[in-house]
């Protein structure tokens, strides 16, 4: 198994690599998805959640409400961090669940995280990949695909690291600020590179 972390900041095209890799033939797992199912009703991620934040935070019918857990997190240094220290460890038991059948294997398995570079993940791949686009290109693209002002999405990219940080840990890098043409070249030539890694003796 090849184990490639894929990261990446709001806008950066991060998502639409990761659907052309596994397009490719890449197992591809996604932290954002993993970080939902840690918080699924009836896990122990958010029974804590319940017990660290109240029922306030939880729909009517039990699941969790995001928008009003956001509001109380994003406000809250100290329960930001409460939060990370239930989700991250959560998030982790189930990566390993996913990965555990596929490391005897020969395939090329793409883990998408985004905050790769600020929780210090780098040393757990094989490869990092990282995608970066100048920060007016990121924020027309998440206004114009999500929403909101140009000032939130800049408010957002400050508060990540920066793409010269991601770019630091990385041994392979994707310029995501022409055509989608362009892109998929890079994708193209990226998959070659690492299916030529995986026949290399290591």
């Amino acid at each position: 198994m090849l184990f490639v972390g894929l990261t990446g900041g709001i806008g950066s095209g991060k998502s639409t690599v990761l659907d052309m890799l596994e397009s490719r033939g890449a197992v591809c797992i996604d932290a954002d998805d993993l970080a939902r199912e840690a918080v699924a009703p009836g896990t122990p991620g958010l029974s804590a959640i319940e017990r660290r934040f109240g029922r306030d935070v939880l729909a009517p019918g039990g699941s969790l409400d995001r928008a009003r857990l956001a509001a109380v997190v994003f406000a809250d240094e100290t329960a930001r961090r409460d939060l990370e220290a239930i989700v991250h460890p959560e998030v982790a038991r189930l990566l390993t669940e996913r990965v555990a059948s596929l490391r005897a294997t020969e395939r090329i398995v793409v883990y998408a995280v985004p905050l790769l570079v600020e929780r210090g993940l780098a040393p757990m791949f094989d490869v990092v990949v990282a995608v970066s686009a100048p920060e007016d290109v990121r924020v027309r693209r998440t206004v114009a695909q999500r929403g909101g002002t140009d000032d939130e999405v800049r408010a957002r990219i400050a508060a990540q690291a920066s793409d010269a940080e991601r770019e630091a840990v990385a041994q392979e890098v994707l310029r995501n600020d022409g055509s989608r043409e362009d892109l998929v070249r890079q994708v193209d030539a990226l998959w070659k590179r690492l299916r030529a890694r995986m026949i290399e003796p290591r």
